[in-house]
């Protein structure tokens, strides 16, 4: 039995033959995948085989299908089968061009209508959790898919639980989740709720917007203290495109008591609605959302480094200007 995830790159799990590596985490990969016979691809999740027949693994892997199963939203992930073939466990989701990590990693920064439409389809999918009684409890930029058409889907709940587990502090509170993406009451151990999620959807579109996270450090506690007692950098400070309603936005998620963030996830949306409505009704959107899904349908199987979106965004700019010139002249 292999434990090496490029091995299995060609081989058949089940109804699925694995086409390639998309990524991997501490015990699982995650394949692009197709089943014989049919156009439509899949991402596969593969526990990796030395955690198979492991309770604790195996539940923590299935418990996010157990979350999923009864939130229907557009933006959170849809896993369409959970299998066991021979040695491996796995389940089968939508495939995606990429999430907003690999966005970033090639682009940089995100346009601004792009971060409306990023927070609005997450708050969405974080309103329709919340009121299940399910708090995320890891977003970040690795954890959001992006789908062809621009819209974004929320991922990994593997850690996620109900808001009634959380009603204590715990030690696993304070280490659970991404540090960089942690709110204060996370990283002090404290009760928390779903307006956690709501600071580390702030934390997501700061880096989204800027290019950087709030707060940097590589030493866990000093990274805790800064979530606790530092104001972040301006991010228009970070990239002067960015409006400062948008700004205001993303300062009031990262608040360091809960009570100043937005309360609810729907609450945040509505903002982030009304000020996407108003962007929309600018000239320029368009160009934007044309530069914007030609990112992301290059993300799919696209190796090489693309130029930055705000290189593109400028030069569609200046075109879209030198016509409106020839037309008047």
């Amino acid at each position: 039995m292999t434990d090496t995830a490029e091995d299995l790159v060609g081989t058949q799990i089940g109804d699925y033959i694995l086409t390639r590596l998309l990524g991997q985490g501490g015990f699982a990969w995650v394949f692009a995948a197709h089943r014989e016979g049919e156009d439509q691809g899949y991402a596969l999740k593969v526990l990796k085989p030395r955690f198979s027949g492991d309770a604790a693994f195996e539940a923590r892997f299935r418990s996010e299908t157990q979350v999923t199963a009864d939130l229907d939203h557009r933006g959170i992930i849809d896993i369409s089968e959970v299998s066991q073939a021979g040695a491996f466990t796995f389940f089968a989701m939508e495939l995606f061009p990429g999430s907003l990590a690999d966005f970033l990693e090639k682009e940089e920064i995100a346009p601004e209508p792009m971060l409306h439409k990023i927070g609005m389809d997450i708050s969405g999918a974080l309103s329709c959790a919340h009121e299940a009684g399910i708090i995320h409890r890891d977003i970040k930029t690795a954890n959001i898919m992006l789908r062809a058409d621009g819209s974004a889907v929320l991922s990994d709940f593997g850690i996620a639980r109900g808001r009634s587990l959380n009603s204590s502090a715990t030690s696993a509170n304070m280490t659970i989740g991404t540090p960089h993406y942690l709110s204060p009451e996370q990283a002090q151990g404290r009760p928390f709720d779903g307006r956690s999620d709501i600071y580390a959807l702030g934390v997501t579109l700061y880096k989204a917007g800027t290019g950087q996270l709030p707060f940097r450090s590589t030493d866990w506690f000093e990274l805790a203290r800064m979530h606790v007692e530092e104001a972040p950098e301006l991010p228009t400070a970070l990239n002067p495109n960015l409006s400062r309603r948008l700004e205001r936005i993303i300062l009031r998620c990262l608040a360091k008591h809960p009570d100043d963030r937005y309360q609810t996830a729907g609450e945040l949306y509505a903002e982030l609605e009304h000020v996407h409505d108003a962007h929309r009704s600018t000239s320029q959107f368009g160009a934007d959302q044309d530069a914007i899904l030609a990112a992301i349908a290059a993300l799919d199987g696209d190796t090489k480094k693309s130029l930055p979106m705000v290189v593109k965004i400028a030069a569609v700019t200046v075109i879209v200007a030198l016509l409106i010139f020839i037309s008047m002249a």
